[in-house]
């Protein structure tokens, strides 16, 4: 036996210095002097390879070449990305990443990548080590903010802030545990709540899964802080996936989830519960007089749902979803065909369509006008195996709605009441204080048609894939049937100045119906963005001016200068405009109505190019004035460059703000490169973007933000960890319909010069006075957009396309009316973030 007690012994050849290694050396030497030059010739490729060669033999030049390295690990990767070896690329960081296992800078590089191929999870881990790492890292940490916001949606903030939902749920999962079902599985158990619930009640066994890896690792760091690590077994997987005994030990009493949407049964609740039913629930009692003890059957809570829905005139739903103008910065729209959102339902399913969005009616700008009572559309028990299998078989359901009041016909509303047991229920509707938005069914066919009193919308009702399709199919008016489902002309819209005469209409319709083979040919889809852009006419007429402004200018200058030098300058030399907008613009087909000038156009997909074709015939502008820049190069990255014949452009659109309410990110960056490719005289549109901003108190913002309070959730620490993945800066907003109070007067917050570079500056102190008494937890902020001197534009204005976005405080601020506030605004890298603190200094005696 070994004498335990006894100094380790250390052999002569650990103790010596290890004898250098003159091939060893000399490769290392040889290696290092080939990634340099390599880097100057821009071959990175080879340069990384050395690299790796270098620092695996001779770790001890870490150090030195990690600035280096990390330049080439980024440019290489780059023309990966560009040529699409992705897996290459990837290789590239893992072996990065054995190098220098704590290096931030490239685990937010390799984070950035991810998220841009759609591995959010993977992406939110890496920015999430770079943090710890380095918490003062910005690029990081407004990474993180980023993807927090797709990893952990906002909802989860407000149902965790839902108190009484809370509570109603705790409830029904006590009151099924204490009537003996002993075994429960969470499906989608998120941040682990309902499970955590049901082992409280006392369940013997408790089982949860979840598919989001990010939600997951955030239920155990839940579960295990709430000492209920060792009773309640998460899986990270769909419940799809979970077999019994594999991954449970047996089938379960009770399932618990709430895997429902705003359009109930879109996160897939009807799929998992009848996989459940027959793979992982114990039968359901039969009957009522079946007397089996409730541990021996199974049961689903939520019992069962009732979806309701009504139709509404809505101008907000309105403008994002199809066009509303009939002419835009001069062009006539005519010959567009027909433009319409993504989001369209028919009872037929479409892969490329979603049938339904969602949006919180009691906040939607303008409100909105019910045309009907409120209707049943569904019932459905989610305890009923069999109903659940045949929901995609049922019939069409046809059911016809009195119209109450007149209106144009924008989008059928739906919300549902969620059955948790015979005696507790939850309910979305839009008059209820809840964290659910509502379902929005928006209505393409029926363009200007204005119901009546007296009319019947025929509504039809299926669920052939499992998704709830409402469809507004016909109007019933003084007996005759009006289809919607057809394209409905003017002349039978029921416009109150047109024709009453219901034989004219139906004549009309009819005719409609004949030609109703070649309605799709003329079809594009567009995002609910771009079509809210596309009806915004303020904006367009605004750049219409001001180009029509800067194109006589530099012709102008272009004259004095032929008259000047006495040589008549080439016909042919046109102003050149270069659109660089995100998504279908018609900016480059307005600049090209101007006459004189060649317009380069942004827009990429071939259907939305044809659009742009088809107007630009119809308003008269030659082809050869309009052409599409990303036809013609590989990389979007080279979109900023000279055009044709080495000469310079004479105006270049950028896109500056997102529609959430963000400046767009690298917008300075691209700015400064514009500025280089201007010709003389030549502009920025826009040329300057002024921040401004507003002290509120809004419970709202803070309950959507983050979970709020001292007191444990329903018991359980939550907060702390949910929390982490709290932004500061709250997007999407409708200022217009924000519940809050306005404690200031409005203010210029920071400015941005995109023609000056000299101007620009990273931070600004704003000083603020309170108008009245309060607790300032948000300040909201809007831009104005300047496209020259005298001409802008707001994106607080109704008709913006744009949503407007909130500083969230980390802490309420206690103010006074009087009172003045500094605020410290910051810019980095596109991104704003605000600090407030109240000035201290005494007030003056009155």
């Amino acid at each position: 036996m070994p004498n335990t007690s006894a100094r380790p012994k250390h052999s002569r050849r650990n103790r010596r210095r290890r004898r250098e290694d003159p091939a060893r050396n000399e490769l290392v030497s040889s290696s290092l002097e080939s990634a340099q030059q390599c880097l100057f010739h821009q071959d990175y490729g080879t340069a990384f390879v050395h690299y790796l060669l270098v620092l695996n033999l001779a770790p001890v030049f870490k150090d030195f070449a990690r600035e280096s390295f990390r330049f080439t690990l980024f440019k290489w990767a780059e023309e990966l990305d560009s040529v699409g070896r992705i897996q290459d690329l990837f290789n590239c960081y893992e072996q990065a990443l054995e190098l220098f296992p704590s290096d931030e800078v490239i685990l937010n590089s390799m984070g950035e990548h991810l998220f841009r191929m759609g591995f959010r999870d993977e992406a939110a881990g890496h920015f999430h080590k770079a943090l710890k790492l380095r918490p003062d890292y910005p690029e990081a940490r407004e990474n993180f903010y980023r993807v927090a916001n797709w990893l952990v949606e906002r909802w989860h903030f407000l149902m965790l802030n839902d108190h009484g939902r809370n509570q109603k749920y705790q409830q029904a999962i006590q009151k099924a545990v204490q009537s003996g079902c002993n075994t429960v599985l969470d499906i989608g158990t998120g941040t682990g709540i309902l499970g955590m619930c049901a082992k409280k009640a006392g369940a013997a066994e408790v089982y949860a899964c979840e598919l989001s890896k990010t939600m997951y690792e955030l239920a155990c760091e839940v579960v295990t802080a709430n000492g209920m690590d060792g009773s309640i077994k998460i899986l990270h997987m769909k419940s799809l996936e979970m077999e019994v005994p594999k991954d449970i030990p047996h089938r379960v009493s009770l399932v618990v989830t709430e895997t429902v949407d705003a359009g109930l049964f879109g996160e897939g609740i009807i799929e998992s519960l009848i996989h459940a039913w027959h793979h992982l629930l114990l039968p359901p009692q039969r009957g009522e007089n079946e007397f089996r003890e409730q541990s021996a059957t199974g049961r689903v809570i939520p019992a069962g749902a009732t979806v309701f829905g009504m139709a509404v005139e809505c101008v907000e739903i309105r403008r994002h979803h199809r066009t509303c103008v009939s002419e835009v910065g001069g062009l006539s729209m005519a010959a567009a065909g027909e433009l319409r959102s993504p989001v369209s339902c028919s009872s037929e399913p479409d892969d490329s369509m979603e049938p339904y969005t969602t949006e919180r009616l009691s906040r939607l700008p303008g409100g909105y006008k019910p045309l009907t009572e409120p209707f049943t559309a569904l019932n459905i028990d989610f305890n009923n195996v069999q109903e659940l299998e045949g929901l995609s078989s049922r019939e069409v359901q046809q059911v016809h709605l009195p119209v109450l009041q007149e209106g144009e016909l924008d989008a059928l509303a739906v919300w549902f009441q969620l059955h948790l047991d015979e005696e507790s229920s939850l309910s979305t509707g839009p008059q209820e204080d809840t964290c659910w938005e509502q379902a929005i069914y928006p209505v393409h066919t029926a363009k200007g048609f204005v119901l009546k009193p007296g009319d019947e919308l025929i509504v039809e009702i299926s669920c052939r894939d499992a998704y709830l399709r409402l469809c507004s199919v016909a109007v019933l008016r003084e007996g005759h049937e009006m289809r919607l489902d057809k394209r409905v002309d003017s002349q039978y819209s029921g416009n109150p100045s047109s024709n009453p005469n219901p034989e004219a209409e139906l004549c009309s319709a009819l005719a409609c119906l004949q030609t109703g083979q070649n309605q799709t040919k003329d079809f594009c889809m567009l995002e609910c963005s771009e079509m809210a852009l596309l009806n915004n006419q303020e904006y367009h007429q605004s750049f219409c001016s001001a180009l029509g402004k800067l194109t006589s200018q530099l012709k102008v200058k272009s004259r004095n200068r032929e008259q000047g030098s006495g040589v008549q300058s080439d016909s042919s030399d046109l102003l050149y405009v270069l659109d660089v907008s995100e998504g279908f613009s018609l900016l480059s087909l307005i600049a090209a109505s101007q006459g004189h000038v060649k317009a380069y156009s942004s827009v990429e997909k071939d259907k939305q190019q044809e659009v742009l074709k088809r107007l630009a015939r119809s308003n008269n502008v030659s082809e050869q004035h309009l052409e599409f820049w990303l036809n013609h190069i590989e990389d979007e990255h080279g979109m900023l460059k000279r055009p044709s014949r080495e000469k310079l452009w004479s105006a270049i659109i950028l896109d500056c703000v997102e529609t959430c309410g963000l400046i767009r990110q690298k917008l300075m960056e691209k700015a400064s490169l514009a500025r280089c490719l201007l010709e003389e005289g030549g502009h920025i549109f826009p040329e300057r973007i002024v921040v401004h901003g507003m002290l509120v108190e809004s419970d709202t913002l803070l309950l959507e933000s983050a979970v709020q309070g001292q007191e444990p959730t329903l018991g359980f620490n939550i907060a702390p960890f949910i929390n982490q993945f709290t932004v500061p800066v709250h997007v999407f907003l409708d200022f217009s319909t924000l519940e809050c109070r306005h404690l200031s007067e409005s203010v210029e917050l920071f400015v941005l010069d995109l023609m000056d570079a000299n101007a620009n500056y990273t931070n600004r102190e704003v000083k603020v006075q309170a108008t009245s008494a309060g607790r300032i937890t948000a300040v909201p902020f809007w831009y104005h957009i300047y496209l020259d001197q005298e001409i802008s534009v707001s994106t607080l204005s109704q008709n913006s396309h744009w949503k407007q976005a909130a500083a969230v405080l980390q802490q309420p601020l206690e103010v006074r009316a009087g009172d003045w506030v500094h605020l410290a605004v910051k810019l980095h890298k596109s991104t704003i973030s605000i600090s407030a603190h109240v000035d201290s200094s005494p007030r003056p005696m009155v």
